[in-house]
C-alpha cells in the first residue's frame, strides 16, 4: 500500500521512524515533508497527504507534529478526509473499524516510539467493517457537501 507521510519539524524524527516501520511491514511510504529541523508550518504538510489521499496517488497516511492535533484539524478540512489522533492501539482499531479513517495523526512530544509503532501497525492492519458504520460515513460525506439534514 501506497502511504503519504507528512510532518513539521516538530514531528519529523517520529515520522522517519513510522516510515521505516512501514517499509519492514511491506508498505510504500512517500514522504511529503519537510525534512529538516527549521520551524515550518504544519497546515503545508497535512494539505500536500490529504491531497496525495484524495488523487489516488496514496491509499492512506501518516501525519506527525507535535501533538497530532494541529495535523488533524488541518487533514480533516479536505472532503473525502477522515483524520484520527490515536494515543493507543484501541482508537487507532476502532476509528479503522468503526470511521474507516484514512490518515493516522501522531504527535511526537505525547507518545514514545514504541507506542507510535504499535498505534500504526493497528491501524494499518485494520479494515473498516462497514455494515451500520457505513450510514455514518455517509452523513459525514453529506455534511461535506452542504447537505446535511437540519
Amino acid at each position: 500500500m501506497r502511504i503519504a507521510l507528512g510532518s513539521d519539524h516538530a514531528g519529523l524524527c517520529l515520522k522517519r521512524e513510522i516510515a521505516a516501520q512501514l517499509t519492514s511491514l511491506g508498505h510504500e511510504p512517500l514522504d511529503f515533508g519537510t525534512q529538516g529541523t527549521a520551524s515550518v508550518d504544519y497546515p503545508d504538510f497535512a494539505e500536500k497527504v490529504a491531497r496525495a489521499i484524495q488523487s489516488g496517488d496514496c491509499a492512506k497516511g501518516v501525519l506527525v507534529c507535535g501533538t497530532g492535533v494541529g495535523m488533524c484539524i488541518a487533514a480533516n478540512k479536505f472532503r473525502g478526509i477522515r483524520a484520527a489522533l490515536c494515543t493507543c492501539e484501541l482508537e487507532a482499531r476502532m476509528t479503522r473499524q468503526h470511521n474507516d479513517a484514512n490518515i493516522l495523526c501522531l504527535g511526537e512530544r505525547v507518545i514514545g516510539v514504541e507506542l507510535a509503532r504499535a498505534i500504526a501497525e493497528a491501524f494499518f492492519a485494520t479494515a473498516f467493517a462497514g455494515g451500520r458504520h457505513q450510514v455514518r460515513l455517509d452523513k459525514i460525506a453529506a455534511i461535506e457537501r452542504g447537505e446535511a439534514q437540519r
